[in-house]
């Protein structure tokens, strides 16, 4: 089987071909017959496990699981106490409403790669970012979260997906491009995962 981390840059698709001449997954990785464990989308940067082991992706990518993801979001303007709560509690997007988020607004800017191209930026307005941990990855859902409360989100980064309450998969160490295969206890993690 096998197991790889991606960060994914902005602007690029979360599989292997694009009629339209947009840089895919096949830009970055020469592995053949991996796909990803969920989604981000085009505009979205962060990391993306890919594998070959259909199991896991279904185990790891569908809600009804329920696997942890983190987020780093950079949203217009500073969301106060009322906005924080309600994506804590869950807003109403489309036709469903979401599940109960970990939301918690951070005092300084985290340390991230720059964007290629970077956000728009307006001086009268100031941005803040965001830490939100979802268990539930619907289509564009934290981009719809923090709309529907009044702050859009400007840039968002995935920075882990929970594998139990002891492990999780993470960026560190790389950097947007990047790709590496998972460590040998990230493995064992997983493999674990799927005698449950």
């Amino acid at each position: 089987m096998k197991y790889l981390l991606f960060y994914k840059p902005y602007g690029v698709l979360c599989q292997f071909t694009d009629e339209s001449g947009r840089k895919t997954l096949k830009d970055y990785i020469p592995i053949p017959n991996v796909y990803s464990v969920g989604r981000l989308d085009f505009d979205s940067e962060g990391l993306l496990l890919l594998t070959d082991n259909g199991q896991l992706q279904h185990r790891l990518g569908h809600r009804q699981f329920a696997h942890p993801r983190t987020y780093l979001v950079q949203v217009e303007r500073i969301p106060d106490e009322t906005a924080l709560q309600k994506l804590r509690d869950g807003v109403p997007v489309q036709d469903y409403r979401t599940r109960p988020a970990i939301v918690r607004l951070l005092d300084t800017e985290p340390s991230v790669p720059p964007r290629d191209p970077p956000i728009r930026f307006r001086k009268s307005v100031p941005t803040a970012w965001l830490e939100i941990t979802l268990t539930e990855g619907r289509n564009r859902q934290v981009r719809r979260m923090t709309a529907a409360v009044g702050f859009p989100t400007l840039r968002l980064i995935r920075t882990s997906i929970a594998i139990d309450k002891n492990s999780r998969l993470c960026l560190t160490g790389l950097q947007p491009g990047d790709w590496r295969e998972i460590a040998r206890e990230e493995k064992i993690a997983l493999e674990k995962l799927l005698r449950r």
